[in-house]
């Protein structure tokens, strides 16, 4: 989604993330001021002082949400992949998509940061317009096709070529991410 919005950006927008063209852009974000971290995960509360609670309140906002189970296996690959120091990285490195899942501070991290958690501003409120599911991005997307005025290609990039996330799980493992996960899954309908 964001390559596809990144080809409409204007000269002086400012991008936050690590598509190509972003990424030519990173220097833009030298020296403004934010409450949090200027990167492809921020939140709506990160970016307070880049934009106010009410300029977001007046804006179209909408973020991708994905299958809970299918996100998790994603989430623990990526972080086998990294050398950065952080505990869920060396967590990952040092155990089993089992073990990973299992443990504490794995669980703990999840059920804080539902969807809405990145959709809320600094002042404490919710303020996503449109939650496009990733798997029915072509259901979901209307709304903002129209608030756009235009459809994007939305072609399929950074895909892994592991297998099917239910593989990855026995069943009291899946249990576990539909309890951490369950505001999400109820929410959006997902289901293992």
């Amino acid at each position: 989604m964001a390559q596809a919005l990144e080809g409409r950006a204007m000269a002086d927008d400012i991008l936050i993330g690590d598509t190509p063209k972003a990424r030519r852009r990173r220097s833009r974000l030298d020296g403004l001021v934010a409450q949090g971290r200027l990167w492809k995960h921020a939140t709506l509360s990160d970016i307070d002082g880049l934009l106010s609670p009410a300029e977001i309140a007046d804006a179209f906002t909408f973020t991708l949400v994905r299958n809970p189970w299918d996100r998790m296996v994603s989430y623990y690959h990526w972080l086998r992949e990294q050398s950065f120091d952080h505990p869920a990285v060396r967590l990952a490195a040092s155990c089993d998509f089992g073990g990973f899942l299992e443990a504490p501070e794995t669980q703990i991290v999840w059920a804080a940061q539902p969807a809405r958690h990145y959709m809320t501003t600094a002042d404490g409120v919710e303020r996503c317009t449109l939650y496009l599911r990733l798997e029915h991005v072509a259901e979901d997307a209307g709304p903002l096709w129209s608030h756009l005025g235009f459809r994007l290609d939305l072609p399929r990039v950074n895909m892994s070529a592991r297998g099917a996330y239910r593989s990855y799980y026995s069943d009291d493992q899946a249990a576990i991410v539909a309890r951490i996960a369950a505001e999400d899954i109820t929410r959006f309908g997902y289901r293992f």
